[in-house]
């Protein structure tokens, strides 16, 4: 039997999707194919932005002909739009062809939901209030050589205002360091090249009594060829015996994840991000002064309720300021149940899409400023992957930068190191040196 699986959201969740996989091939799925072919199609879902939500609800929406000419089909749906308060009564209601609904805290009982699906005949929901278990059961189907994904934490305890998050995601439960060490071990060991630890608050870990310094460390003391990366930090949970433990190990990828999302005191304590950004920029200081070449990216959001023309403008001084090598950029978008949707002075849509164009090109010419600094240097690639209509090879080096150049044979998997000779935009070009 074959399998779909469409995948929707953050790191978190496509590495979700690999142990979905792996759950499907439990089941007896063991070929992955497209919609039209599958016997089980799962929709993992994120509801971090109304876009997404309304992606996916079209995607499911345009397979009720398929369930007609194909009634044996399984459609399911999973994820954190699934868990969502009360989205599943909404799914069920709009889209009664939906065979299965899961919650982001069950994902594990997806095989006794296919079973059970199949014995009854009738349309299954299963939804959890918190999650009893880390998964450390699932064995996932890793698509994503040589770059593997590690769970260290799950849920989020921040409650940022604007963060749904911590609601279809739950309270921040962390693993056993044995299990992830074991895990990464397994992972190098099968050739794994770049192992990122995850979590949606990663240096808040605390699994036994474990820090995250201490976990990061052990990780980068376990012997093979590979890197490692984290994310996402959190800039309250900074600390200088994270720095410390980057600047130890040469495994450790010279790039921080570390989401700002916004330039203005005011608009971070209605986040109520916990932090200010004189303190962000110490940290940011701190990190260069003790790993001058490490490159930091981060996310920002415009149009936060009641922000002004003049807090949004110190946004945009944050990025010279902090130096950010890129930005995920992002309009602020009300989600129900969280604080922030109920407050007043909303942003009206045109100020928002200005703004946003504006931090947009701001980011985009500090990048291409760093990329152009990059020619002429040379850099350690890990190849991750062929463009088979261009005809390079591709892959990021420890800082995050993206490569490409042409080689004769199947270089996937391997750390190649390049002569930079032309930047376009993000992307550097080089020759095998």
């Amino acid at each position: 039997m074959k399998y779909h699986i469409t995948t929707y959201g953050c790191q978190m969740n496509l590495h979700e999707s690999e142990k979905i996989a792996g759950i499907l091939n439990a089941c007896g799925y063991d070929e992955e194919c497209g919609e039209e072919e599958a016997d089980i199609i799962v929709f993992n879902t994120c509801c971090i932005r109304e876009n997404a939500e309304n992606h996916a609800f079209g995607n499911i929406g345009a397979l009720k002909k398929l369930k007609k000419r194909k009634p044996s089909l399984l459609i399911a749906m999973g994820g954190c739009m699934a868990q969502e308060a009360g989205k599943a009564e909404y799914i069920k209601r709009k889209f009664p062809f939906v065979d299965i609904v899961f919650g982001t805290h069950n994902l594990c009982e997806l095989q006794a939901l296919i079973e059970k699906k199949r014995a009854t005949k009738k349309t299954v929901v299963s939804l959890k209030e918190e999650r009893e278990m880390v998964e450390d059961g699932i064995t996932p189907v890793r698509k994503s050589y040589p770059n593997a994904w590690v769970n260290i934490t799950y849920g989020c305890n921040n409650f940022c205002t604007y963060c749904i998050v911590p609601y279809v995601r739950g309270r921040e439960k962390s693993r056993a360091p044995e299990e992830i060490l074991k895990e990464v071990e397994e992972l190098v060991q099968a050739g794994y090249k770049e192992i990122t630890l995850l979590g949606q608050n990663v240096n808040s870990y605390s699994g036994n009594g474990m820090r995250f310094p201490e976990l990061l460390d052990k990780v980068a003391s376990i012997g093979g060829n590979f890197r490692v990366a984290f994310m996402t930090s959190h800039p309250k949970d900074f600390s200088e015996e994270l720095v410390a433990v980057m600047k130890k190990h040469s495994k450790i990828c010279r790039r921080l994840h570390l989401p700002a999302q916004s330039g203005s005191d005011r608009i971070l304590s209605l986040m109520n991000r916990r932090y200010t950004r004189e303190k962000y920029l110490n940290e940011i200081a701190l990190l260069r002064r003790e790993i001058p070449d490490c490159e930091v990216t981060t996310d920002l959001i415009v149009g936060f309720p009641t922000e002004t023309e003049e807090e949004f403008g110190e946004t945009l001084t944050l990025v010279r300021e902090a130096g950010f090598s890129s930005a995920f950029t992002f309009v602020y978008s009300p989600r129900a149940g969280t604080k922030a949707a109920e407050m007043e002075g909303q942003i009206p849509e045109d100020v928002s899409k200005l703004r946003i164009m504006r931090l947009v090109e701001c980011v985009n010419r500090q990048t291409r400023e760093k990329s152009a600094r990059c020619v002429g240097q040379t850099l350690e690639i890990l190849v991750e992957d062929y463009d088979g209509k261009k005809g390079f090879y591709l892959g990021r080096d420890s800082y995050g930068r993206m490569g490409y150049f042409k080689s004769d044979r199947d270089r996937v998997g391997e750390f190649v190191t390049l002569k930079i000779t032309k930047a376009n935009g993000v992307s550097l070009f080089g020759e095998e040196q």
